[in-house]
């Protein structure tokens, strides 16, 4: 199988990529990227891109499954509007792309709590985006919605909080089902949803989900 991926970069995106490129039933990894990131590597294809022109990219959007672990904060996008740009419009035209090339199976990181009808800003952009790549009709469409994501070396103030403050609670034995998940786990968790064939045409793994997964 073929495999293309936005967000490759990110902490949990750069997870996936080497888990995938591991993976026996894997024959090639296409990851768009702004600029070079990855060691070579006979199964990968990296191509630079411009977000802003994703369409003039559309040959390189092929293959078996298309994951988008694409995501940005709202700090280091600067304002809600550029926010808006990379974890909507970016990610909902790599959808479309890949849906007029005919892959038939879309792997979507979202978050927990995601919702059209959220008060919350970043729920309801997700909720948006949800609905959106729901309407292209993918024969198989998986969507991951973890709660906080323990990254390494994070520059993330608010998740990082998120984090400490579940850990506390769960060591009190509350929100067991929301304990900060690892990055390599959550790759783990994506890549195996994406191939279980035994799937509904839509899953969503909210994280009581992602941690049965695991525990298999």
């Amino acid at each position: 199988m073929k495999a293309v991926i936005i967000g490759g970069t990110g902490a949990t995106g750069r997870e996936l990529v080497l888990q995938l490129l591991a993976d026996p039933k894997i024959s090639q990894v296409i990851v768009l990227v702004r600029r070079p990131f990855f060691s070579p590597d006979p199964k990968l294809l990296e191509v630079e891109v411009d977000f802003d022109k994703l369409e003039e990219y559309r040959p390189y959007i092929i293959g078996d499954i298309a994951f988008s672990t694409l995501g940005t904060t709202l700090a280091a996008a600067g304002s809600k509007e550029e926010q808006w740009v990379v974890d909507y419009d970016y990610q909902l035209k790599y959808a479309a792309l890949a849906k007029l090339n005919k892959i038939p199976n879309f792997v979507l990181l979202s978050s927990a709590q995601a919702s059209k009808t959220s008060r919350f800003y970043y729920s309801r952009m997700k909720g948006l985006l949800e609905d959106a790549i729901q309407a292209l009709d993918f024969k198989k469409l998986t969507i991951v919605r973890p709660g906080p994501i323990d990254r390494p070396n994070t520059d993330r103030k608010g998740e990082k909080i998120a984090v400490k403050a579940i850990n506390f609670l769960n060591k009190l034995g509350l929100l067991k089902t929301y304990k900060p998940i690892s990055t390599i786990d959550l790759a783990m968790v994506i890549k195996d949803a994406a191939m279980d064939k035994k799937h509904r045409e839509i899953d969503i793994y909210n994280p009581k989900e992602i941690w049965e997964e695991l525990d298999q």
